[in-house]
């Protein structure tokens, strides 16, 4: 039986209980005092009803107890039952050891990482058991520090946090009882990375949402993931829209099915429609097997299509039929592919202005933009600028292994202010040079070495050389060679621009802009 007395810090009254346990002939079997919360714990062995009541009674009417209750456990008997179950279910290996290197405690984890029995390890010295570190030299070191280390114990190899164990002494001085060792395996470490990495990525929580344009639009996505129908997600480069449309997989019953990513930018015409479709055998010289598409690998899950702005005529015409039924035919092969995927798509381009030109299907466009996600530029997100510098900081400074800086005053009204024409992936990019070049723990805006750029006229030069008239030819020509592709003639460049056919025949012939010089 288990009593917890609530009494008065007062002498000599854990001698009166005891007292009375001896009155009754009771064996004590544990004591313990908790003088901050005014409580005495006492265990001893089960007695009968009647003299439990009188025993009550009697440690009820010490002077100084206000309570006496049953208890199921004394707290130090707690503790040992938390930290025993603690160890069981760590998955990680656990061992203890004393001042002399001996193992004192070992978990089920330790025990099974190393294929060995508790029997044969317990009491054992490790320094028989470990090659990379010598625990004795370092147990009976002056200065004792935890240290991180690669270790191989019988013949497998771990990475190792080494602890001291500190106890204080009467004194309160704290003086070295042994170490504790935590071990990871390769294998544990590379799940542990996978799925850091996988919830860093894929969820919504890696995207930083404090302006309200952003959280209306991750407000938006997490309604639409919960639906089949295709997404359309449009903004600039850089903007994070394949961040978002992970989120969006992860986020919808398809998330424990393949999420395939496809650059339609990437992709020529020839390659794109056997890899998104696959081919038949025998579809070209020296095949014998056919081969799967991208559609059909992620069947039951995702396809990313990036820059869908990009695909060919053809292609758009396949993949239309394919959004319509969810069918397909691969390449020289007449049977049905069916097959169910859902597509997000993304743009950086003007679908609507496509369609006018006739360059992007009407229908097909109708099609996609079912659900549509618009990603502010970060420059119209002003609120997120810090929040995302400090992540990216703590990121690239523990990769380092390194204390994350801290951004100065100037630094972080700079950066609220900098347009960041390549929105967040210009914000990373900076930041990441910065810090891996950085010497100190603050960082200046002059160490993200950011070009000066203003939303009119671009980036400007910061070491102008030259007159204004050179300055003047320089942006004459470089507008030129912008509208020749578009404008591909003299008379046509005159009438957008507003000039006669012999100035702009002339400025032309002076920087050397025509058809063989400009692709068109």
């Amino acid at each position: 039986m288990r009593l917890e007395i609530h009494c008065q810090d007062r002498l000599g009254i854990a001698q009166e209980v005891l007292n009375i346990l001896v009155h009754y002939q009771i064996d004590l079997r544990g004591i313990e005092v908790d003088p901050v919360l005014g409580r005495m714990y006492v265990a001893f062995p089960t007695v009968d009803f009647e003299k439990f009541q009188e025993l009550m009674a009697k440690i009820r009417r010490i002077p100084g107890v206000d309570d006496v209750k049953t208890t199921a456990f004394l707290p130090s008997e707690r503790e040992h039952n938390e930290l025993s179950t603690l160890l069981k279910t760590l998955p990680d290996g656990v061992i203890a050891i004393d001042t002399k290197a001996n193992v004192t405690i070992i978990n089920e984890a330790a025990l099974q990482a190393l294929s060995v029995a508790a029997a044969d390890v317990a009491g054992q010295s490790l320094m028989n058991m470990v090659k990379g570190f010598n625990f004795l030299r370092w147990l009976e070191s002056d200065d004792v520090l935890a240290q991180t280390r690669r270790l191989e114990l019988h013949g497998k190899r771990f990475i190792a946090d080494i602890l001291p164990v500190m106890v204080p002494d009467e004194s309160g001085h704290e003086i070295l009882a042994g170490a504790v060792i935590n071990l990871k395996s390769e294998s544990r470490l590379g799940e542990q990375m996978v799925v850091f990495k996988k919830g860093d990525q894929e969820s919504f929580n890696s995207l930083q949402a404090t302006s309200n344009v952003m959280r209306r639009v991750v407000r938006e996505a997490k309604k639409m993931s919960q639906l089949d129908a295709p997404i359309l997600i449009v903004g600039e480069t850089g903007t994070g829209k394949e961040l978002l449309a992970r989120a969006c997989h992860a986020a919808s019953s398809r998330a424990g099915k393949p999420f395939l990513a496809v650059n339609c930018a990437a992709m020529p015409d020839n390659v794109a429609e056997s890899e998104l479709f696959g081919y038949g055998p025998n579809a070209f010289p020296g095949t014998v097997e056919g081969k799967k598409g991208i559609f059909e690998q992620a069947n039951k899950g995702t396809v990313f299509l990036d820059e869908v702005g990009e695909m060919s005529r053809e292609l758009q015409t396949k993949l239309l039929r394919f959004l319509q039924d969810g069918s397909f035919r691969r390449i020289a092969d007449e049977n049905e592919v069916r097959v169910d995927v859902r597509v997000i798509c993304t743009t950086q381009k003007d679908l609507p202005g496509m369609v006018q030109e006739g360059t992007f299907r009407e229908d097909l466009y109708y099609r996609l933009n079912v659900l549509t996600l618009a990603l502010p530029p970060l420059r119209d997100r002003k609120q997120d600028i810090l929040p995302l510098s400090e992540a990216f900081i703590s990121r690239f400074s523990a990769r380092l292994g390194r204390k994350a800086p801290r951004l100065t005053e100037d630094c972080a009204q700079f950066i609220q202010q900098y347009p960041w024409p390549g929105n967040v992936r210009q914000l990373e990019n900076a930041l990441y040079r910065a810090v891996t070049l950085l010497e100190g723990y603050e960082l200046d805006k002059e160490q993200l070495q950011l070009p000066s750029y203003t939303n009119d006229f671009g980036y400007l030069e910061k070491d102008f050389d030259g007159t204004l008239d050179e300055a003047v030819k320089r942006f004459e020509a470089n507008l030129l060679r912008k509208l020749f592709p578009a404008y591909p003639s003299s008379r046509q460049l005159a009438k957008k621009l507003g000039l006669s056919h012999t100035a702009v025949a002339n400025k032309l012939r002076e920087y050397g802009i025509n058809r063989k010089s400009v692709k068109i």
